[in-house]
C-alpha cells in the first residue's frame, strides 16, 4: 500500500515543511491537533483508521509547531472503497466499479491560532506529489462544516447543489442515520453567493474550484459536531491551469 514515493514525502515551502509521521509519538501529535480542533478539548482523537494510513504533517519551522495535519488511506481501486473511513456514513456503492488507485483524505485540520493561506497551500503541495508518485486517479472524502445545525449554512448547502453535485454514475446514496437532504430541500433556493462563499470550509472550497463534488446529503456527525458531505475529485478533471499551479508548489 505505501510505495516508494509514500515513503518520502518531504516539502518545504516559505517558513512550512510537510513530512509524512514518522513515529508514534508524531502520530499523537497529529491527534492532539484533531482533538484540539475537532473537539476543543485535550486529549487525543484516535480511531482504528489511524493503523492503516500515512499522516501527513505540516510544521512551522522557525517554531517547530504543528499546525495543520491529515490522514491518507490508498486504495487500489473502487474494489476497496468499503474499507475507507468515508464508507461508514454513505452507500458507495457505484464508486466500487472506479477501476484506477484512489485516496482517501481524512481528518484534515488546521491549528485555530493559525491563519496563514500558505498552511492550505503546502498542504495541497504535498498531497498533489502523493497523487503524482502513487498514479492516484480518485482523490476522496469527508468535507466538514462546523456544528450540526444546516441554518448557518443553508446558502452554501444551495451552492452545492446548484453546481457541484456527483456525478450520477459516482453519486453516493444515504446510509447514516441522521442526514440533511440539502438538493431535495433546498431545490428552489437561490443561493447568496457572498454567504456561500463565507461560510464554504476552506478545504471545500479547494475542492470544488478543482472540479470536485459532492454527496447530494449531509451526514450529521454528532460524535465530532460537523455536518460533512462526501467530497470526490477525479485527478485528470483538475483544469490544467489549476493543476500546474499545484505541482508547481508539489515541486
Amino acid at each position: 500500500m505505501q510505495g516508494a514515493g509514500a515513503s518520502m514525502l518531504t516539502l518545504a515551502r516559505g517558513r512550512y515543511a510537510a513530512s509524512f509521521a514518522q513515529t508514534a509519538g508524531e502520530v499523537a501529535a497529529a491527534q492532539a491537533l484533531r482533538q484540539l480542533c475537532f473537539r476543543g478539548t485535550a486529549g487525543l482523537d484516535a480511531d482504528g483508521f489511524d493503523a492503516i494510513c500515512r499522516h501527513v504533517l505540516v510544521h512551522d519551522v522557525p517554531s517547530g509547531a504543528l499546525v495543520c495535519c491529515f490522514r491518507l488511506l490508498p486504495l487500489n481501486s473502487g474494489c476497496e472503497i468499503g474499507r475507507s473511513y468515508s464508507a461508514q456514513y454513505y452507500d458507495l456503492a457505484a464508486l466500487s466499479a472506479f477501476d484506477k488507485p484512489m485516496v482517501e483524505m481524512g481528518r484534515f485540520c488546521i491549528h485555530p491560532d493559525w491563519h496563514d493561506p500558505d498552511i492550505l497551500r503546502i498542504a495541497w503541495g504535498a498531497l498533489t506529489r502523493f497523487v503524482d508518485d502513487e498514479g492516484i486517479g480518485m482523490l476522496f472524502g469527508c468535507s466538514s462544516f462546523k456544528g450540526t445545525e444546516a441554518d448557518p449554512y443553508l446558502d452554501a448547502f444551495a451552492k452545492l447543489r446548484a453546481g457541484h453535485l456527483a456525478p450520477r454514475r459516482w453519486l453516493p446514496r444515504v446510509k447514516a442515520p441522521r442526514v440533511f437532504r440539502f438538493a431535495r430541500r433546498l431545490a428552489r433556493r437561490e443561493p447568496d453567493a457572498r454567504r456561500a462563499a463565507l461560510t464554504m470550509p476552506p478545504l471545500l472550497r479547494t475542492y470544488l474550484m478543482m472540479g470536485g463534488w459532492v454527496s447530494d446529503h449531509a451526514v450529521v456527525d454528532g460524535d465530532l459536531n460537523t455536518l460533512h458531505v462526501f467530497t470526490g475529485l477525479e485527478i485528470g478533471a483538475i483544469p490544467p491551469a489549476r493543476a500546474r499551479a499545484l505541482r508547481m508548489v508539489a515541486g
